[in-house]
């Protein structure tokens, strides 16, 4: 009885231990077929042809700012206002608080041409009208969702449906990091809340060593950094080696990518105890481009901070950084509503395309600014006894964003709307198209850049998209 039980658990064993021999050999020839190790999964891979970026900064302005309030001016909204527009021009809109009948509201503000270029922008934006000559300004941008959390999803992952890779760490797959001691993708979050939250970083399907890290803009950049008093760094590296050994045997046994992720996480976050906190170490900044960004100043201090930092990160070989700054859903106070988002984050974003430029490094980082999707030029009231309170619903069907750098040309509006900012007449920009234009330019051809789940093969911009030639220097 006990031989008969020796040999069912030996023979258990030897085929527990071939499949964990065979599982690892696959995965080893699978990582190998992408470029990757279980050591190095954020090695620096060749991208499919030259690239005119390595890295990307995406200001992302979650809620959806107004276009027709900051970068599209539209005369003719001011002869509607206060009016109902025909139902033959509304009838097909998808709105997600109004009604079609809803009142015209004509924009409050003021715009100016800035630049050698004559960029027409919202007089709240002067920052960005001093580097107007660099950048790109798209008004013909579209998307399919009309919704915050759908439409941020669409922007990052090409899906309305959770669970998928998002911008970021399709990235991090395809090209890989440069930075050893930083994570790939990192994310800086200023504002109260975004609708999609993690979603917008999540690694999905892909292994979660793709994923965004979220990095605090004072104290220690991550939660628990630092290693508790009476643990020293060679105490840590031997716990850290143990558990190493017992990570790598269970990855040998089972072949669990995520396992690799494990030890990579383990690993970095050990090399990031040392270069994280010299991160947030400005001392070596000088006043004046402390100053430039805003730092100094109570409005202008987080947001400019978080700027300053995207700009450190690619310096020191971040591929991918996101910037999330929330509150611009204004469905209501439109008016301060935008007084005050723009005065926290125009001067800082004007300070990093010039300081990039200044540094030699605008030519090879990409920075795009936008939202999730436009506002309506139809007016929301929320609270009819209160004239402050008018504000705007969603607008898929035509929004404006900009873009500078790594290969943008500058200086020039693509796109245009109708009269009344209702939908696009010349150069329509769908999400897809926005996706495979960035990817382009990071050298990567966003048919090719693939990943196989659920037995097909899934693709950032999913079954659409087309390179924008006219946003190409």
């Amino acid at each position: 009885m006990k031989k008969d039980l020796f040999a069912i658990h030996s023979r258990r064993s030897f085929l527990r231990d071939c499949a964990g021999g065979i599982g690892t050999v696959a995965l080893a020839n699978l990582l190998a077929q992408e470029g990757r190790t279980a050591e190095l999964p954020l090695a620096a891979k060749k991208p499919h042809f030259a690239p005119k970026a390595k890295n990307v900064i995406f200001l992302f302005m979650e809620g959806a700012p107004s276009q027709m309030d900051l970068f599209d001016p539209k005369p003719e909204l001011q002869k509607w206002h206060g009016k109902p527009l025909p139902t033959e021009l509304t009838k097909d809109l998808k709105l997600a608080f109004i009604k079609p009948t809803a009142k015209v509201l004509g924009s409050p503000f003021e715009f100016q041409k800035y630049g050698q270029c004559g960029m027409e922008l919202s007089t709240l934006l002067p920052g960005l009208g001093s580097i107007a000559d660099d950048v790109c300004l798209v008004r013909s941008m579209y998307s399919e969702a009309f919704n915050h959390h759908p439409g941020q999803l669409f922007l990052f992952t090409g899906s309305m449906i959770g669970g998928r890779p998002t911008m970021g760490a399709w990235l991090n797959y395809g090209l890989g990091s440069e930075s050893q001691n930083l994570p790939g993708f990192v994310v800086l979050a200023s504002g109260v809340g975004t609708s999609a939250g993690s979603d917008n970083w999540s690694s999905g399907f892909l292994p979660s060593t793709y994923a965004g890290t979220v990095f605090r803009s004072k104290g220690d950049p991550i939660v628990y950094l630092a290693n508790p008093k009476g643990i020293s760094r060679d105490s840590q590296r031997l716990r850290l080696d143990a558990l190493k050994e017992l990570n790598e045997e269970h990855l040998e046994k089972t072949g669990d990518a995520e396992i690799a992720s494990r030890i990579h996480s383990y690993e970095l976050a050990y090399r990031m105890q040392m270069s994280a906190p010299e991160l947030l170490d400005f001392s070596k900044e000088s006043t004046e481009t402390l100053k430039s960004y805003g730092i100094d100043q109570d409005a202008t201090k987080t947001y400019g901070t978080n700027c300053l930092l995207a700009r450190r990160l690619v310096e020191r070989g971040v591929r991918y950084v996101m910037l999330m700054h929330a509150s611009w859903d204004h469905h209501s106070a439109l008016s301060n509503g935008l007084k005050t988002k723009t005065r926290e984050t125009d001067q800082p974003a004007a300070a990093l395309i010039k300081d990039l430029k200044q540094r030699g490094l605008l030519d090879e980082t990409l920075v795009v600014w936008g939202g999730e999707f436009g506002r309506t030029p139809m007016s929301e009231i929320r609270r009819p006894d209160d004239p402050n309170s008018i504000g705007r619903d969603h607008h898929p069907n035509g929004y404006s964003i900009w873009m500078a750098g790594g290969g943008i040309k500058g200086g020039q509006v693509i796109g245009r709307t109708d009269d009344l900012a209702l939908n696009i007449v010349e150069d329509k920009i769908h999400v897809h198209d926005l996706q495979a234009t960035m990817l382009h330019l990071l050298g990567i051809d966003h048919l090719k850049l693939t990943y196989r789940h659920l037995g097909r093969d899934f693709r950032l911009t999913d079954l659409g998209g087309e390179v924008v030639k006219k946003l190409l220097a």
